[in-house]
């Protein structure tokens, strides 16, 4: 396994990376299992607070790992700020974890429990960084909100995505998506968990203050179906690997505080 040839497989999977991300076995690795009975609410915690009403979406594009949605993050247009943050942080970009048919896939649990999905919105401390890839390495650069999504009804906003990934199946393309509000994904409680953690993929440094809503949004298993038939593999490649459980399972805590908005 070298370079960008990690993956989520037998040969290439998480268990693995350490070998060439030694950071895998650090002090602040994500995901993690969060366990609410054993957290207690801390009263310095604002409420998080989502601004994207100005934001606009640039593309979508398939890396082999997952799809992605970027935006543009030139400006101040569409951040996040309050909770446990300093600063407003910028929207970078969003994506997706998932698992198998009839399978879950979420990064981060509840009590031992996974959800079928998760999505994770991207954000970066312009305040005190110059570029996304500085902040990425810096133990304050982004954060990170993530979004649990269980299987229930057709979630009315997901299709503006669902519709548009038979244009990325394969590994390594891209397409214009302009003109999408992530404001539709969020749950209507923003309650949430944060802890001090880590990018769940390679080079998985450890610059993200996490903020895990405590709402799940719905979804349909149809909806989620169309995620499993990306693909991990280019067009050119013969083999045809289709893009399921990319997720990373929970590290160990290692110490760390965990806690709760209310």
């Amino acid at each position: 396994m070298s370079g960008n040839n990690w993956g989520y497989g037998k040969e290439n999977g998480p268990s693995l990376w350490h070998k060439q991300y030694p950071t895998a076995k650090g002090s602040r690795q994500s995901p993690i299992d969060i366990v609410p009975h054993q957290l207690s609410h801390d009263p310095s915690l604002g409420p998080i607070v989502p601004n994207y009403d100005q934001c606009t979406s640039l593309n979508i594009s398939n890396n082999g790992h997952s799809v992605a949605v970027e935006f543009d993050d030139s400006d101040d247009r569409s951040v996040i700020r309050g909770g446990p943050l300093d600063n407003p942080y910028r929207l970078k970009q969003f994506h997706f974890h998932w698992g198998g048919k009839g399978c879950h896939g979420s990064e981060h649990t509840v009590a031992g429990n996974s959800y079928a999905s998760e999505l994770h919105l991207v954000h970066w401390n312009a305040v005190k960084y110059k570029t996304y890839e500085e902040a990425a390495t810096a133990p304050n650069g982004l954060a990170v909100l993530g979004i649990f999504l269980q299987t229930g009804d057709d979630h009315r906003w997901l299709h503006t995505i669902t519709d548009a990934l038979y244009m990325v199946k394969f590994k390594g393309s891209v397409t214009d998506f302009k003109g999408f509000n992530p404001k539709c994904l969020l749950p209507s409680s923003l309650h949430y968990w944060t802890y001090l953690g880590s990018l769940t993929t390679p080079p998985l440094h450890e610059s993200v203050i996490w903020i895990i809503l405590k709402e799940p949004i719905s979804v349909s298993e149809r909806q989620l179906s169309k995620f499993r038939m990306l693909l991990s593999t280019g067009e050119e490649e013969d083999q045809r690997i289709h893009m399921e459980n990319n997720f990373r399972p929970p590290q160990p805590l290692k110490g760390r505080r965990v806690r709760s908005s209310v």
